[in-house]
């Protein structure tokens, strides 16, 4: 798979893309990722990318020539299919099943934003406008990096062992879930004796119930489009119930001073 990122801050990326197990999947060959300076399409001796906004208002837009530059030159670099996705406050929320989708493709280009914002026209460009959060940073390097960390972990080979990504947190629309090694009593807390036991269908039956139980109680709302039989189903609707209970019993109990 091939990633072409364009910013203006490139030397944000390498630390991150040439450590761990993304450095491992470049030099596998697996993961081929360019990063882009976008001063390099900008005009001037400045080489600006950003003016200041018609209307007025503070701060500073980026400017729509470079961009168009940039995705017209890297797209022609290598000719093909490629998706164009556009980091943005405003883009859908980024989520396991956008980066299942993205890392099907063959070839991404992702364009980071700064400042206050980016010269509308900019969209047109972009074939997916995602965010990773309702909260607003300073550019787009953060979430790109959020995005080609997410996508190219599920690429074959990357994680080195093909069930790596079968059963983690949102794969089956559920958090993962909890995870052991040893020792297997440190203080007073065991590992739960079914994960000893050997016995492969009772763990994964456990792991399964508490894979929905941890939903049930941190994130209920992902579970409206889990897949759960009926009777799982009721199990996390006793959990939610549960878990509302106690919570409101808990704000309930207040002591006056």
């Amino acid at each position: 798979m091939r990633v072409d990122v364009i910013t203006i801050f490139p030397d944000v990326f390498e630390p991150i893309l040439g450590s761990s197990m993304l450095g491992i999947a470049r030099d596998k060959g697996l993961l081929d990722v360019h990063v882009h300076d976008l001063r390099d399409w900008a005009e001037g001796v400045h080489r600006q990318t950003d003016d200041t906004p018609y209307g007025g208002g503070p701060g500073m837009v980026m400017k729509p020539e470079p961009f168009f530059r940039a995705v017209a030159d890297v797209k022609a670099a290598v000719p093909g299919e490629c998706t164009v996705v556009l980091m943005t406050p405003q883009g859908t929320r980024f989520d396991q099943r956008i980066a299942e989708d993205l890392a099907a493709r063959e070839r991404v280009i992702v364009l980071c934003g700064r400042y206050e914002g980016f010269d509308e026209r900019i969209r047109s460009l972009a074939d997916l406008q995602l965010s990773i959060g309702d909260f607003v940073l300073t550019g787009g390097e953060l979430p790109a990096l959020v995005v080609v960390d997410a996508v190219s972990r599920l690429i074959p080979g990357v994680l080195g062992h093909e069930d790596s990504t079968a059963e983690e947190s949102f794969t089956w629309g559920l958090l993962e879930y909890p995870h052991y090694t040893r020792p297997a009593v440190y203080g007073d807390i065991s590992v739960p004796d079914v994960l000893l036991s050997g016995d492969h269908a009772r763990i994964a039956a456990w792991r399964r119930r508490r894979a929905i139980e941890r939903t049930a109680r941190l994130r209920p709302d992902l579970l409206a489009d889990a897949d759960l039989t009926p009777d799982e189903r009721e199990f996390a609707s006793e959990v939610v119930q549960e878990t509302e209970a106690g919570r409101r019993a808990g704000e309930g109990d207040t002591t006056d001073e």
